[in-house]
Order: structure tokens, then C-alpha cells, then sequence
């Protein structure tokens, strides 16, 4: 039985700039939703810190749910996808470095649902 799958992803060596950029972590999340075609509930739900600090966003959706968490003092942002129906293939690596010039990204897929061997 599969309950859908579960993306875990981590960026890391990304720019400030970029994290703390309320339309640019935006506009990268609306890139999967695009892409994906997920299908959003309602609208987003933003945050921007205050001063140096980073953005956090949720959209809700018919599938789950798709969230960011940006952290520019670390040049992180952790993103996590869990859709309860088969989606293609994202390009994470080269999105997430496009966009917040990350260096590295770590990617964990995790299938959910699945019964498991004692």
C-alpha cells in the first residue's frame, strides 16, 4: 500500500541575498507547483523575519502539502513535498542552485505508507 511519497530536501552554500528575498523563494516554490501541477487549496502562507532574517512558506494542497524554510545565517533553505499521488521527476539540484545559487543539495525521497518487515 502507498500512501504517496515524500520529498525531503536540504540546500546548502545558497545566498543571503536570495533567502531573505520574500518574491524570490516565492516564485521558486510557484516553479514547483507549475511544474508539478499540484493543485493549491486557498492561497499561500508567507512569513518574512524581520531584519537579516529568512522567509518561511506553506501552501496546503489537494495532494498534501509543500513548504520552505529559509535560514540566509546559514545559507540553508529546507524545503519538503508530500504528495499523496505519483509525480514526476523534479530537478531540485539545478533549480534550487539557479535560483539560490545553493552548492550543494541533498535530496531524501521517502515513500510513505509502506508496510515495512518486522
Amino acid at each position: 500500500m502507498s500512501l504517496g511519497t515524500e520529498w525531503l530536501v536540504d540546500a546548502h552554500g545558497c545566498r543571503a541575498d536570495a533567502l531573505r528575498d520574500l518574491a524570490i523563494v516565492r516564485g521558486l516554490l510557484e516553479n514547483v507547483l507549475v511544474r508539478l501541477e499540484l493543485r493549491v487549496v486557498g492561497e499561500g502562507a508567507w512569513h518574512k523575519f524581520g531584519g537579516e532574517g529568512g522567509v518561511t512558506g506553506l501552501y496546503l494542497l489537494t495532494e498534501s502539502h509543500l513548504s520552505v524554510h529559509t535560514y540566509p545565517e546559514h545559507g540553508a533553505a529546507t524545503l519538503n513535498l508530500y504528495c499523496c499521488r505519483k509525480r514526476p521527476d523534479f530537478p531540485w539540484e539545478s533549480e534550487l542552485a539557479r535560483v539560490l545559487g545553493a552548492t550543494r543539495v541533498d535530496v531524501r525521497v521517502a515513500p510513505r505508507g509502506e508496510e515495512r518487515e518486522p
